[in-house]
């Protein structure tokens, strides 16, 4: 390979593609064709969309996240634990389909262990990219689905996934707790007040409808019901990985992320007494796929 490439970050709900020529980022693409969105497309018609404007030039693509799952375009085994983020590059899996562009589709990682089944596609292209720049023993990716991530001397040993995200978007959108709740409106108090009760709760179901309670009471402002949530959940998120991890005050915790998200992370951390430094995620992404090119150059 060269320094002329194609990154193709595909999930489940959205695509994301950067042109590189002779190392440098010259063009991009977003699209919400995720694997899961793929309409009355193939995942190779959307594939061949992408690379259209860009197929004169000639360069290898390498793709990472849920295109490489048994919902995506090609499955792709996993790595398991404990794995080398270096490993990757070794790993890669040709799609043939995808001729006559030459592709490469990057491994997830995997564990299974006592009371811990795991998986992740995407995110390990983005530690990969981050521990080239920032070495770190412990890294939390905030998300849909976040991920928390331990690594001892370039191995990764053990990665949790807590589904915060998706829990807040399903407690607001489809249960008894978002009725009647009218418009959201940002509200940092309801979120930190939100956070506190969340390290406090050892056990949070029971808050849930409490939330709710709340609400109807007049305890809580309707329109803040979604802060107040963001924060019990994130809040408990962050308690329980720190009393699982046995996490002690004054760790450093990498978190890799877009800065919106992670700045409530970020807070929860601070309220935990737990120390951190930030790092884009698109760009860590974009780092690990240029580290695979220069091992596959070797």
């Amino acid at each position: 390979m060269s320094n002329s490439y194609i990154a193709i970050d595909w999930g489940s709900t959205n695509l994301r593609a950067w042109l590189y020529l002779d190392g440098e980022l010259v063009d991009t693409q977003r699209s919400e064709a995720g694997v899961t969105r793929l309409g009355d497309r193939s995942a190779e018609q959307v594939f061949r969309d992408v690379v259209a404007p860009w197929r004169r030039h000639d360069v290898p693509v390498i793709m990472a996240g849920m295109v490489g799952s048994n919902a995506g375009w090609v499955p792709v085994p996993y790595l398991q634990c404990p794995t080398r983020l270096t490993d990757l590059a070794g790993r890669l899996t040709r799609v043939a389909q995808a001729a006559p562009s030459a592709a490469w589709i990057i491994p997830g990682i995997s564990i299974i262990s006592d009371g811990n089944c795991n998986v992740m596609r995407g995110e390990e292209t983005q530690l990969l990219g981050a521990y080239r720049s920032q070495p770190a023993k412990l890294y939390l990716m905030p998300g849909t689905h976040s991920k928390w991530v331990r690594i001892n001397d370039g191995v990764i040993d053990d990665f949790r996934t807590v589904m915060t995200g998706e829990l807040h978007h399903l407690l607001i959108k489809q249960s008894l707790v978002g009725v009647g709740i009218g418009e959201q409106r940002p509200n940092p108090e309801a979120f930190r007040q939100g956070l506190a009760q969340g390290f406090r709760e050892s056990h949070i179901l029971r808050c849930l409808f409490e939330t709710r309670a709340a609400h109807v009471l007049g305890q809580l402002d309707p329109s803040a019901v979604s802060e107040w949530l963001s924060g019990l959940l994130i809040g408990n998120e962050v308690a329980q990985m720190q009393r699982g991890w046995n996490i002690g005050g004054g760790e450093t915790i990498t978190v890799i992320g877009n800065p919106s998200l992670a700045a409530r992370y970020r807070l929860a951390l601070e309220f935990a007494g737990l120390n951190d430094r930030l790092l884009d995620g698109d760009a860590s992404f974009q780092a690990g796929i240029r580290s695979i090119v220069n091992e596959l150059e070797r």
